[in-house]
């Protein structure tokens, strides 16, 4: 078994110790140490990183019989080391670890939301609550949090007995037997957890939430820490800036420029949409023309300035007026579609586009009356069509 000096002082980087076994772990040397200051995943927390000697660590894992696991870049050669922990990413981990504490004891105390899980990820944090806080319940989390954040409170850790623990109001009870360790901001919060805390509240700096997501009986709460906290904030103050100044709108007034903004685009669409179907119509009647001049009901068409979208106007356009369309696309992907009269007789346009582009690799189908399909190689496309314009002359 490894001792964990952590628990005694988390603030602790640089320490000694020796090497008690080596294995092969993952491709990569592994050692086990008769003392350490590395942090092994667990409880929702990833493990630290650091160097032994001039190795770095990768990963730090603990097993069964409480042995610490280090994993290696190289091969260590020392039965002696000096262990140095990555300070910037374990003062993170305690942050947005000890955020976690005091943010799901905000929700319990507040609105009575348990939570369900914790995951700290490389860019934000997240909990699990066995409810659905509404934006105004998230806002009075948020600011109870903080408030007991800036009070600076102390945080102790220590072992406690089952005889202790029953007079300790947990948020959750422990899963396991024997000694519990419970990490306690006074009036506010105890937690069994065997992660790594700040000496105070005041170390975390600031919680900030992010958004939410319902995630069926769950609600998942996505939050930043310290750090995480300045520069998700400094990242979001920027952004808004910028925005101020391309819109010339102040702060206060940016959501209102870009509603404008969204307006007169979609305003625009509408209108570009009704002036493209009408300069369609233009070229359906011509195309229609152009294929009666040659005893033809049939419209062969190449291009690569329409939309997939625009392309299956113009068929139906081309359809509505009495003729058989087959109109390719050329593009990232090429593109077969195909139309006819709704109101009369006629091929059946899925069958026929199904049969035609499996000759080429394709796939393709549809309705009676109006199909589609992909070619994947572009050279192929004008064989296609014409493949689909003689199966509906013969």
């Amino acid at each position: 078994m490894t001792e964990r000096l952590y628990f005694n002082d988390p603030y602790l980087t640089g320490f000694s110790a020796r090497v008690t076994a080596e294995r092969d772990q993952q491709g990569r040397p592994a050692v086990a140490l008769d003392r350490s200051a590395f942090y092994p995943e667990g409880g929702g927390q990833p493990a630290d990183r650091g160097m032994l000697n001039e190795v770095p660590v990768l990963d730090v894992q603990a097993d069964d019989a409480g042995t610490v696991w280090h994993l290696l870049s190289g091969p260590l050669g020392d039965e002696m080391v000096q262990g140095q922990v990555d300070w910037p990413r374990r003062f993170d981990h305690m942050q947005q670890h000890h955020g976690q504490h005091l943010l799901s004891a905000a929700f319990e105390e507040l609105f009575r939301l348990h939570t369900v899980s914790f995951h700290l990820g490389p860019e934000s944090a997240t909990i699990d609550l066995d409810g659905d806080p509404s934006e105004d319940q998230m806002l009075a989390a948020e600011s109870r949090t903080n408030e007991v954040i800036w009070e600076d409170r102390p945080v102790t850790a220590r072992l406690v007995s089952r005889e202790e623990l029953a007079s300790l109001p947990l948020r959750k009870p422990p899963a396991v037997e024997g000694p519990i360790r419970v990490v306690s901001v006074p009036e506010f919060d105890h937690s069994a957890c065997g992660g790594t805390h700040p000496r105070s509240t005041g170390a975390v700096g600031l919680l900030h939430l992010r958004r939410k997501e319902r995630r069926g009986n769950e609600t998942r709460i996505e939050f930043v820490c310290g750090g995480r906290a300045l520069r998700d904030l400094r990242i979001r103050g920027g952004l808004l800036t910028r925005l101020g100044t391309m819109f010339t709108a102040g702060m206060d007034d940016l959501e209102a420029a870009v509603l404008r903004l969204r307006q007169n685009e979609e305003s625009t669409r509408r209108r570009l949409g009704q002036v493209t179907e009408r300069l369609l119509g233009f070229e359906a009647r011509e195309l229609v023309q152009q294929a009666a001049a040659g005893n033809s009901r049939i419209v062969r068409l190449i291009r690569e300035d329409l939309t997939l979208d625009e392309a299956r106007l113009l068929a139906r356009l081309v359809a509505e007026l009495g003729a058989i369309a087959v109109v390719g696309v050329k593009g990232e992907k090429s593109q077969l579609v195909m139309a006819r009269d709704p109101g009369a007789a006629g091929p059946d346009c899925g069958r026929i586009v199904r049969e035609a582009l499996k000759q080429f690799g394709g796939r393709g189908g549809g309705q009676p009356m109006a199909a589609q399909g992909g070619v994947p190689d572009a050279t192929h496309l004008e064989r296609a069509v014409n493949t689909v314009a003689d199966m509906v002359e013969a």
